[in-house]
């Protein structure tokens, strides 16, 4: 709005605002009583005017359009901790700068209980935001939830781990199945077709710790050489994968191999092997690149990694929730790659954007 001089002179009827006073008590001739009272009116009118044109252009400027047009996503993820969470908030948030999205990232702190998910979906769904991602903890605990979010037309994105429900508009993330398959692979190339291995996995009933499990026993059994002697669930605890692991070593002294099929699991199995003395004599697969592995992998303790790209998870989810709150088509999955890293490939530029993804 035009501002308005400071000493500008209002005129009413050829009068200037600054002399009525002066008009009334001078009489000054050729101006009725009733002229002046219209005068004193239209004067007292002006402040008001004035004031309530600055507001509306207050108004306007504390909210720009493009704020308006802001849209609000809820990431709901398993757990608050850990570099793999991290990097996919930080590929989301990466993605909410650039589509304007108000993200809000959620977990809670305990990834074995999923009661804490649901209440937060619950939550989220009472605010009703314009979609949803999640990283369901359990696959059949958390397909209710997702259903009901349809209920008042919230779409969500299933995201790293996929839910029982129809409603999701897509999944973004690894495919598990195949990366317990490549997990599998490279440990029968290192421990031979007639051997024992065992198995630390996270999360019984969370849908990608099944699948990763599920593609490496199908692998494994083309082997009738290789017998799977145990497999633990720590619930994402590094400490109780920790113990686990070495009460698996003391139970089955003859373990060929070891798998862990999580960033928790594999640092608190990594760490048994270690403080046991197995180090390159227990051959191990581990999952995703937390610094304590990859510092086991350059001691040879640890042979392989299968690492996922958590990065590329958090972003395209975002962008999938941003399509699906336009009402637009999706696919119905969004992989994301896993590369197998060893001491060999490790300094491979690709594999070093996924091992250090904080390095700018």
């Amino acid at each position: 709005m035009r501002r308005m001089p400071t000493q500008q002179a209002f005129r009413v009827d050829g009068c200037k605002g600054r002399d009525l006073d002066q008009a009334v008590h001078r009489g000054r001739s050729g101006i009725s009583s009733s002229k002046l009272g219209r005068m004193r009116q239209a004067f007292r009118a002006v402040p008001l005017l004035f004031a309530m044109a600055l507001l509306v252009s207050c108004t306007s400027s504390v909210t720009p359009q493009h704020e308006r047009n802001v849209l609000v996503i809820d990431m709901i993820v398993k757990l608050d901790r850990g570099d793999y969470w991290r990097t996919i908030r930080m590929g989301a948030e990466v993605a909410a700068k650039e589509y304007n999205v108000q993200l809000n990232y959620m977990a809670p702190s305990n990834e074995n209980d999923y009661r804490d998910q649901i209440a937060l979906m619950e939550k989220s769904i009472a605010r009703r935001p314009d979609a949803i991602i999640l990283s369901a903890s359990d696959y059949e605990a958390l397909g209710q939830v997702t259903d009901r979010s349809s209920y008042y037309d919230i779409p969500v994105i299933s995201m790293d781990s996929e839910v029982a429900s129809t409603k999701v508009k897509t999944y973004v993330g690894t495919n598990n199945y195949e990366a317990g398959q490549k997990a599998a692979e490279r440990l029968v190339q290192l421990i031979g077709k007639n051997s024992q291995v065992g198995i630390v996995n996270f999360v019984k009933g969370a849908r990608n710790a099944d699948q990763r499990e599920e593609g490496f026993l199908d692998y494994v059994a083309r082997f009738p050489g290789i017998e799977v002697v145990d497999i633990q669930y720590c619930g994402s605890d590094e400490e109780l994968a920790y113990r686990l692991t070495k009460e698996m070593l003391a139970k089955y002294p003859g373990i060929d191999g070891l798998v862990s099929l999580s960033a928790e699991s594999s640092i608190g199995a990594g760490r048994a092997v270690s403080d046991l003395g197995y180090g390159g004599i227990v051959k191990m697969i581990t999952f995703d690149n937390p610094p304590e592995m990859l510092e086991l992998m350059q001691e040879e303790k640890v042979q392989a990694m299968v690492v996922q790209n958590p990065f590329n998870n958090g972003y395209l989810a975002v962008a999938a929730a941003v399509q699906a709150a336009r009402g637009e088509k999706l696919e119905d999955r969004i992989p994301t790659d896993t590369k197998l890293i060893d001491l060999d490939n490790m300094l491979w530029p690709e594999h070093q954007k996924l091992l250090f993804p904080f390095v700018q």
